[in-house]
């Protein structure tokens, strides 16, 4: 019976929209531990390279850093295809769109956006481990001084690509703009309404939007200019 339960509540509009927030915010938090960590590129040299690889070594090594590795890609898949159930659901509920509605009157831009936003960032999560988690699992990449895999290398080499960076800031404005709605969107699927502090989540939200994609954008910018 709880089984059911359970299976009917992850069917319904209801649970999509619940499990599409946790999921949701839980890869908020994965975006600032994996902007923590790429920060270290900001170190030029030698230095830079040893730290970098540190954390790379760290990242696939740690037993509890691989757990939540997991959990991560699993949040990513259940995030990306609950949200195309959902829409596509939404979508047969009301086959017909009245000509007279302003969409833009009654929402903003990203938040009737979600699934191109978030068919571009899969484009780029796809790009992004193909490009560094599966050299770094797979790949023969070398090793820095000290002996470790050289992701660092293979980072810098990617960076010198125009097309790449142009690619990778451009995923980052999408990433932004799924947040911008995403985030305050993602507490409000769970009940988490308040006059007192709605407001706040909202105004973070829009801080952490901009903040954390904007970050991740201009690591490679940099490197690219130095």
């Amino acid at each position: 019976m709880a089984q059911n339960a359970s299976y009917g509540l992850l069917k319904s509009s209801i649970g999509k929209k619940v499990f599409m927030a946790l999921t949701g915010l839980f890869l908020c938090l994965f975006l600032v531990g994996h902007l923590a960590g790429n920060l270290q590129l900001f170190i030029s040299g030698q230095p830079g390279q040893i730290q970098f690889n540190k954390y790379a070594e760290f990242m696939t090594t740690n037993p509890a850093v691989k757990i939540l590795s997991y959990v991560t890609y699993f949040s990513i898949l259940f995030h990306v295809f609950d949200g195309l159930a959902l829409t596509l659901k939404n979508r047969k509920a009301r086959p017909q769109r009245y000509h007279y509605k302003k969409d833009s009157a009654n929402s903003i831009w990203s938040s009737r956006n979600m699934g191109v936003l978030g068919t571009v960032i899969l484009v780029f999560i796809v790009l992004h481990m193909s490009n560094f988690w599966f050299k770094m699992h797979f790949g023969d990449i070398g090793v820095d001084a000290e002996g470790r895999k050289d992701l660092y290398t293979v980072v810098a080499a990617s960076f010198e690509q125009l097309w790449y960076v142009a690619i990778y800031a451009i995923s980052m404005v999408a990433i932004g703009f799924h947040l911008w709605h995403g985030f305050a969107s993602g507490f409000q699927s769970l009940g988490l309404n308040h006059s007192a502090y709605t407001p706040l989540i909202q105004g973070f939200g829009k801080v952490f939007a901009v903040v954390v994609p904007l970050g991740f954008a201009i690591i490679p910018i940099y490197m690219y200019l130095t």
